[in-house]
């Protein structure tokens, strides 16, 4: 494993290389760029969490129009936010990222603090996301080390430690600081901490990297090693799990559904949702008879999660307005679900049938 630190000349040469890169090369056409604006570039870092940026565009800026800042998103009901959030997927995700904000109004009077440290005492932000807002927006010196960043510094190392032990990610990120910028860091930290995110997700990919348009290439290890694939090394992968699920969609003849809250923690948390069962014959127990004769199956399809495949039931069924399902849920007329936080397959069944 490559464990001692680069040396001042080669952090030099490394981050000089990358800020020159990026000005050239680099990505400038996205919402989130140009601006030091601490609440727009924490948003934008907490919504590309495992989430592609084509997708995070869009969501970006309805959310801006929607919360222009962080008092209109302190102020606004969670299940407003989890309406906008509705599609993007990790829903934990938008549940920190109200109280997050809600924090940020009360404890720093709507001014996020300036140092990573403080930065991650906030709900929902981590050591990487805490540096990219303190680089970005306050030019401290601190290392990012997210996906694409982890891709781009274990290649250009030759650092081949496993990842899934935390002491090689803890050197690892001691790497990675000592290769950062260290003069005129108002300036440098913003360029650099934007151009080892871009060349990760532009040039250094997980598969197939560019290493030829690449400004680093006559330096890394990986591409001497002609080996670039092999690296970051992470033995422990995720045990993926499968469920099956039936949905009760309950509707009413002027096009009500049927949705309840669903509780926290598990799955869909918070977010208002069909009535859920592990099985057929549970979810027509819940009906009356005559309803339940009447309930058709639709098809059955399947829903990715990180850590889980959900096979999802569908089965619809035409109840009076005055019956009530459940203690947890309430209709929702045809003009009032499209607005509430509904989990991405729950929302795709609605709109294609209701």
């Amino acid at each position: 494993m490559s464990s001692s630190l680069p040396t001042r000349t080669a952090h030099t040469k490394f981050a000089h290389a990358l800020i020159r890169w990026q000005q050239q090369h680099g990505r400038h056409d996205l919402p989130w760029q140009g601006t030091r604006d601490a609440y727009r570039v924490w948003l934008s870092e907490i919504m590309l969490q495992q989430t592609q940026v084509a997708t995070v565009r869009a969501y970006f800026e309805r959310f801006l129009l929607r919360f222009p800042d962080v008092r209109a998103l302190a102020a606004a009901p969670l299940d407003d936010v989890l309406g906008l959030w509705s599609g993007l997927g990790y829903y934990s995700r938008a549940r920190n990222l109200h109280r997050c904000a809600q924090q940020v109004v009360n404890a720093y009077d709507g001014q996020f603090p300036s140092t990573a440290a403080q930065l991650q005492t906030l709900p929902g932000i981590g050591a990487s996301t805490a540096a990219a807002v303190a680089s970005i927006c306050f030019g401290e010196r601190v290392a990012i080390l997210d996906g694409n960043v982890r891709r781009v510094l274990t290649r250009y190392l030759g650092f081949d430690g496993d990842l899934a032990l935390a002491a090689n990610e803890r050197a690892l990120w001691q790497q990675a600081t000592a290769l950062l910028p260290t003069g005129d860091l108002q300036r440098a930290m913003p360029r650099y901490t934007q151009a080892v995110m871009d060349l990760g997700a532009t040039v250094c990919t997980a598969k197939k990297p560019l290493c030829s348009l690449c400004p680093l290439q006559s330096r890394c290890r990986a591409v001497a090693l002609a080996c670039p694939e092999n690296f970051p090394v992470k033995s422990r992968k995720l045990k993926r799990s499968a469920e099956s699920i039936w949905l009760l969609w309950a509707r009413t003849q002027d096009g009500a559904v049927w949705l309840s809250q669903r509780p926290t923690p598990g799955v869909w948390a918070g977010l208002y949702c069909f009535d859920l069962y592990a099985s057929r014959q549970e979810l027509a127990a819940t009906l009356p008879e005559t309803l339940a004769g009447q309930a058709q199956d639709l098809p059955a399809f399947k829903h990715v999660l990180t850590h889980k495949d959900l096979y999802l039931h569908p089965v619809q069924v035409v109840v009076p307005r005055h019956l009530v399902l459940t203690s947890t849920g309430q209709w929702f007329d045809a003009a009032q679900w499209p607005t509430q936080g509904l989990p991405a397959p729950i929302r795709k069944l609605l709109a294609a049938g209701g």
